[in-house]
């Protein structure tokens, strides 16, 4: 009997090698994101911490007073991912963590969630006050870059 399980075992574990490392490539491609407002915003430059604490709840206001509305991909969305650990140092689990306990607490609730880059680039065209993260190929002239310093 063990003959029998020991080549079917080391074709289901070459199988799982093969997937984990398929998902591993996936989910290490380069999303390629960049932070952009409308194109109506006078804002050029912030800082990773001034970015880190709009998306996070910690501040509703841009360096100049102005509101500050961010806007998320869904999550497990490899962009949002991407940003995440660029931006703020965090990994979407404790990202999760953090979303988790700020709710709980009703200390506050996370940005508003888009399904896309495209849907999140027509939202903050419309509205200088938004602020999101979106694939630069999803880039048009109704929004502008903004320069994400260290």
């Amino acid at each position: 009997m063990p003959k029998l399980i020991l080549p079917w075992l080391s074709r289901l574990l070459l199988a799982c090698l093969l997937l984990a490392g398929a998902g591993a490539q996936a989910s290490g491609s380069t999303a390629d994101f960049v932070v952009v407002v409308s194109a109506k915003s006078p804002l050029t430059a912030l800082s990773a911490e001034q970015v880190t604490a709009i998306f996070m709840s910690q501040t509703g206001r841009f360096p100049g007073g102005d509101e500050a509305i961010p806007l998320d991909l869904p999550f497990g969305s490899p962009l949002r991912d991407a940003f995440y650990n660029k931006v703020a140092a965090r990994t979407p689990a404790l990202m999760k963590a953090y979303w988790t306990k700020m709710v709980f607490t009703g200390r506050a609730q996370p940005p508003r969630e888009l399904s896309n880059s495209v849907a999140a680039r027509r939202m903050v065209a419309d509205n200088p006050a938004m602020i999101a993260y979106i694939d630069r190929a999803a880039l048009d002239p109704s929004v502008k870059i903004i320069q994400v310093t260290p």
